[in-house]
């Protein structure tokens, strides 16, 4: 049973995008949009690509997700090609698959676009040329593997069905591909070739080397014209400027570029560490002096040479972790900022909305002044990865808003989210000295009012800070507030109670200004970490033994209990209205449980297991980062615009693997399978009466009930000032009569002006409702008159009700049946409300008269007998309700 409840996936949150990488090992391709007149990019990420406009390098599509990572990416001007494995699929407009390409029998590694053909390599050296239209093969050349593997291919320019291979032995051989025949061979330089570029100048190509050679070879005389030398290893790639400098740039493992000087034919500078891995590629944007650059560091970069020297700046970028990350928090309560810790020891920060407002805050440095000198880039400057951080926004225009502990470190660095840049202060006791016996920071908090700061050390120790001065304010405890490491500190909304958690399996409640110690909670486990909602003062701590328990900090008791996860609880979060608790383990699972009814709710599988999550404040998006991924994905919540079916899940519920955003399997056009989202939902009806003990109120509007006391003040102030006025001419409109439900006037219309003589006929007449009220007094069933009055309007009630007196057509046998009317309702708690409203306007009017009849006198008793003993329930239910309220709150479970 639980298997087969577990095939549904989550129920509340599916898969919406990735966030945070822009580029892999893969080298970019550029291509020209003649009718957008724009240069596009894409690079790949994983088992898609992005493709971003060059002018703005903002995102503008994301492909389909390929069953594998991609192997391999080229362009034509209306297509990209990109291979996975042994298979070569076109891409239309960015996004859909356009054609398929299947017959190679080891991994693609090499794509090249040649007019209306498209020729792929494998690892095995076959060369297949195929037909873009057809996906037929043209033609089909292997090499052996053993002379010539293929490394590198090229079409040079005006040389027409020409194409060149260079491979790992050296060698360069020159086919035509019309004939299927071998035009030239080239010796080589000795090395083996990695690139193959075409320059400027007809017939030359560059060709780059194992050994850090660029040599630029004319085909045409077989005649080496220029050869340079980089000492950084292997070229990686090569391009050339077209805008009127011979420049040309070559790309290094190690992310430096060197920029050479074709007319005197030396290196003119060098962009060092350009990226933080090696240059995947590099291309001159055509005509323009713009360079396009990406590596493995997940880095897009846009360079400009428009300074002295020939030394490009940075233009645009898009950046990313280079190393996984391991801690994320969103920023602010908008929910449109996710801030990121990672590996690489640099802090991000993403936006949910549109790339351009993403941002990095750069890597932590032990001396920012001599950072500042020799660059950022001196790694023996920097930092350990942070390994978590707190933020708030309340004053972060005048000073730090966040604060940071770096892995093994006794100091806590505070940063500038406005400035994207590391702080003035690094927090430490004045007491104890960095690195001493190995004591770091282990845990950090700061006020909802963003002034202070609380860190919790490995040696137990909790201290309190001001981050504007990064002056010291004291210490919780005499000598330390825990005999073992901290494993979580938090501080309420008010400032009025900081709470700490140890390994020492102890929760301590201190005040927060004086510091003084108000209570201690047991826990039988160490715990693992801590998180606090501050709206409700509800604290969860997640112990070693992978179970789960909430705390009030007001009354400093255990208020829920959850048995957990089967691994280690790596992080919680809330929702923002503190209802639901997230957790994410080593166990890939992430799991919703429900507070108020302490159950879990939802749990799903995922391939690699969340190293942090986060709920947004606005309750939309679920952030997770995974176990060696660079990507933060994102989560949508499904309750907020569709109707959720939450049911509790049993203790052996098994769920399936759920994929990750982006990395959905390929949906083949012929198997495609509607699902209906709504399968597993009860649909459900409200019953009329929604049980017998309680009362139901009608769904009519307030507006047909909640002014019948105030009637008469309500006519009087809407009085006109003068009577309204015949119309020359008739609207071209049909006339409506007033009323609650539009009707259309009759056709026929007596001009003559109304007599104000009122006919006594009229006032003979009984309504419809007085007539059902003396039916219903023999037959005693009272649904048609009140079905009827239902349907008026306040004025209407009004002038039925005062009607139902001798003197305006009624009788005292008709009041005696409305006030029966009353009783029924009553008695069936139906329309709770109409029956108050209907009942005090009768009293109202009638009152004197009611009190001359001995019949009416003993009805009203009966009826007043009944309302109290209504009213009486119903106190007694409120009463019950706040007591379970209490109890849930405060009782220990």
């Amino acid at each position: 049973m639980a298997a087969e409840k577990g095939a549904r996936g989550s129920v509340l949150f599916t898969g919406y995008r990735s966030v945070g990488v822009y580029s892999n090992h893969l080298p970019h391709v550029v291509r020209y949009h003649k009718k957008h007149k724009e240069y596009y990019l894409s690079t790949a990420v994983g088992k898609s690509f992005l493709t971003y406009n060059v002018s703005k390098l903002g995102q503008v599509a994301v492909s389909n997700a390929l069953p594998e990572d991609i192997t391999c990416l080229a362009a034509s001007p209306t297509l990209v090609f990109a291979s996975y494995g042994t298979v070569l699929k076109a891409f239309s407009r960015n996004k859909e698959v356009y054609r398929t390409y299947k017959g190679h029998d080891a991994e693609i590694h090499l794509v090249l676009h040649f007019g209306g053909h498209i020729i792929s390599v494998d690892t095995n050296s076959t060369v297949i040329i195929w037909d873009i239209r057809s996906e037929e093969e043209y033609l089909q050349i292997t090499f052996d593997k053993s002379n010539f593997a293929v490394s590198a291919i090229m079409h040079p320019s005006t040389y027409l069905n020409k194409i060149l291979f260079g491979s790992e032995q050296g060698a360069l051989q020159l086919w035509n591909v019309k004939s299927n025949k071998l035009v030239f061979t080239f010796s080589g330089w000795q090395a083996g070739v990695t690139v193959l570029q075409q320059a400027p100048a007809l017939d030359v190509v560059a060709i780059g080397l194992t050994n850090g050679k660029i040599v630029l070879h004319n085909l045409k005389f077989d005649e080496t014209l220029m050869t340079f030398q980089q000492d950084w290893g292997p070229i990686t790639s090569i391009s050339f400027r077209t805008d009127g400098h011979p420049i040309m740039a070559a790309g290094s493992p190690i992310g430096h570029i060197g920029l050479w000087d074709l007319e005197e034919k030396k290196l003119m500078s060098q962009m060092r560490k350009a990226h933080s891995t090696a240059i995947a590629g590099l291309t001159f944007v055509h005509g323009e002096p713009l360079l396009i650059t990406n590596g493995a560091d997940n880095a897009l970069r846009v360079w400009i040479f428009d300074g002295p020297g020939g030394q490009g700046r940075l233009l645009r970028f898009r950046v990313g972790h280079s190393a996984p990350p391991t801690f994320i928090r969103h920023l602010g309560q908008d929910g449109k900022q996710i801030l990121s810790a990672g590996r690489d020891g640099a802090m991000h920060s993403f936006s949910t909305v549109h790339d351009r407002y993403s941002k990095s805050l750069g890597h932590g440095s032990k001396n920012k002044a001599k950072a500042k000198k020799v660059g950022l880039r001196c790694t023996s400057l920097r930092l350990p990865p942070v390994v978590s951080f707190a933020s708030e926004t309340a004053r972060q225009h005048d000073w730090d808003g966040i604060i940071a502990c770096h892995r093994s470190r006794l100091f806590c660095t505070t940063w500038n989210f406005v400035r994207s840049t590391m702080g003035q202060h690094k927090l430490k006791p004045p007491t104890l000295k960095s690195g001493t016996q190995g004591i770091h920071a282990t845990a950090v908090e700061i006020t909802s009012c963003g002034n202070y700061v609380v860190i919790g050390l490995s040696s137990g120790n909790v201290d309190l800070y001001n981050i504007q001065s990064g002056a010291h304010r004291g210490c919780y405890g005499k000598d330390r507030a825990h005999d073992g490491a901290i494993r979580g500190v938090v501080v309420d909304g008010l400032n009025q109670m900081t709470v700490t958690v140890g390994s020492d399996k102890l929760i301590k409640f201190w005040k927060f200004k004086s510091k003084q110690l108000m209570h201690t909670v047991d826990i039988p486990v160490s715990p693992t970490c801590s998180l606090l909602h501050r709206e409700s003062g509800m604290l969860a701590v997640a112990l070693d033994d992978f179970t789960i328990r909430i705390f009030d900090i007001e009354t400093c008791k255990l208020v829920r209990r959850f048995p957990g996860h089967n691994g280690k609880i790596n992080d919680m979060t809330y929702s923002p209205d503190g209802r639901w608790l997230l957790t994410a383990s080593m166990d890939c699972t992430i799991k919703v449980w429900d507070f108020p009814s302490g159950c879990l709710i939802d749990c799903f599988l995922l391939d690699s297991p969340v190293v942090s999550l986060t709920m947004s404040p606005t309750g939309d998006y679920l952030a997770t980062v995974h176990v060696d991924d660079l990507a933060l994905y994102l989560w949508s919540n499904k309750s907020l615009y569709s109707l959720v079916s939450l049911r509790p899940l049993p203790s052996d519920y098994e769920p399936l693997v759920v994929m990750l955003p982006g990395a959905s399997e390929e949906i083949e056009e012929d198997v495609v399978e509607v699902v209906d989202a709504s399968e597993d939902m009860m649909e459900y009806e409200s019953p009329e009466q929604l049980a017998e003990q309680l009362v139901t109120l009608s769904v009519l509007p307030e507006s047909r009930w909640k002014n019948l006391l105030n009637l008469d003040v309500i006519k009087k102030r809407n009085k006109p000032k003068e009577p309204p006025k015949i119309p020359k001419s008739a609207p071209f409109f049909i006339p409506t009569l007033p009323g609650l439900i539009p009707r259309f006037g009759s056709e026929a219309q007596d001009e003559s002006p109304q007599s104000k003589i009122v006919s006594f006929g009229v006032l003979e007449q009984k309504s419809a409702f007085c007539v059902q009220l003396e039916e219903s007094l023999n037959n005693n069933n009272y649904d048609d008159p009140l079905k009827t009055v239902k349907a008026l309007g306040p004025s209407g009630i009004e002038t039925e009700i005062r009607n139902l007196a001798p003197e305006g057509g009624g009788s005292v046998e008709v009041m005696q049946s409305f006030l029966k009317m009353i009783g029924r309702m009553l008695e069936t708690k139906l329309d709770f409300e109409l029956a108050q409203a209907y009942l005090a306007l009768f009293l109202k009017i009638h009152l004197r008269f009611i009190s001359s009849e001995a019949t009416l006198v003993e009805e009203v008793s009966v009826l007043s007998a009944n309302l109290e003993e209504t009213w009486l329930h119903m106190q007694t239910l409120f009463n019950q309700s706040l007591c379970v309220l209490t109890y849930m709150k405060s009782a220990l479970l």
